[in-house]
C-alpha cells in the first residue's frame, strides 16, 4: 500500500526557486510508489494565524483550512521544503504549519532545505527540526540540502550538473528513511492508539 506523503512548501515570492525542489520530491516519491501531494502555502493562502484550526467550532473553519486539516490527519508522513530567510524559518511555511497541532501528531517529518547560495538552507533546516519535534512529529535523520538551487534543478525540477547528480544520489536514502518511519508509525498506530 502506498504511503500518503504531503510535501509542504511555503515561499510566497514572485520568482520562487524552491518550488523546483518541491516538484522534484513529489515526482521522485511518486515514482517510488508513494502517493505524494504538494501542499503549496501560497496556493492555499491561509490568513496570518489568528485562530488555529482546533479553535473553530466543529465545521466552522474556513474551507481551505478544513480540507488541509483532513489531508494532514490522513497522511502517513510529511516533507517540509524550506528556504532560509536571514538564517531562519520561511514565514509562509511556518504560518501554514502553525494553524494545526494535533493533526500532525505521531507521524514522521523530513526536511529538505535550499538556498541560492552554498549553505543550502541548512540553518533553516536546523531551526525546523526543533519546531517539528515540538509539534508532535518524529523528524527523520536524513535531510536534503540543495544549493545553489538554480544550479541544481532546472525550472521543471529536473537535476542539472554535478549538484543535480549529488541530489539524485542523496534522494534514495532520504526517501527510504522517511518510508521506514512512515510504515513503523502506521504499524504502531494500528496496534496501540497514540497515548494522547
Amino acid at each position: 500500500m502506498a504511503n500518503r506523503i504531503l510535501v509542504l512548501y511555503g515561499s510566497y515570492r514572485a520568482d520562487r526557486m524552491g518550488i523546483r525542489l518541491a516538484d522534484f520530491i513529489v515526482a521522485r516519491l511518486t515514482a517510488r510508489g508513494d502517493a505524494a501531494e504538494l501542499i503549496d502555502a501560497k496556493a492555499i493562502d491561509l490568513p496570518m494565524l489568528d485562530r488555529m484550526y482546533k479553535e473553530y467550532p466543529k465545521g466552522g473553519a474556513p474551507a481551505a483550512m478544513e480540507a488541509l486539516a483532513e489531508k494532514i490527519r490522513t497522511a502517513d508522513g510529511f516533507v517540509f521544503v524550506t528556504g532560509e530567510y536571514n538564517w531562519g524559518i520561511q514565514p509562509g511555511l511556518k504560518n501554514l504549519t502553525d494553524h494545526f497541532l494535533e493533526e500532525w501528531f505521531w507521524r514522521p517529518a523530513a526536511i529538505a532545505s535550499y538556498s541560492a547560495g552554498r549553505f543550502s538552507g541548512v540553518r533553516a533546516a536546523t531551526a525546523w527540526h526543533g519546531t517539528l519535534s515540538e509539534m508532535g512529529m518524529v523528524v527523520i535523520s536524513s535531510t536534503l540540502s540543495v544549493g545553489p538551487i538554480a544550479q541544481t534543478l532546472d525550472a521543471r525540477g529536473n537535476p542539472t550538473g554535478d549538484a543535480g547528480k549529488y541530489l539524485e544520489k542523496a534522494f534514495p536514502r532520504f526517501a527510504d528513511d522517511l518510508r521506514w518511519w512512515a510504515e513503523a508509525a502506521k504499524a504502531q498506530r494500528a496496534v496501540t492508539p497514540p497515548p494522547y
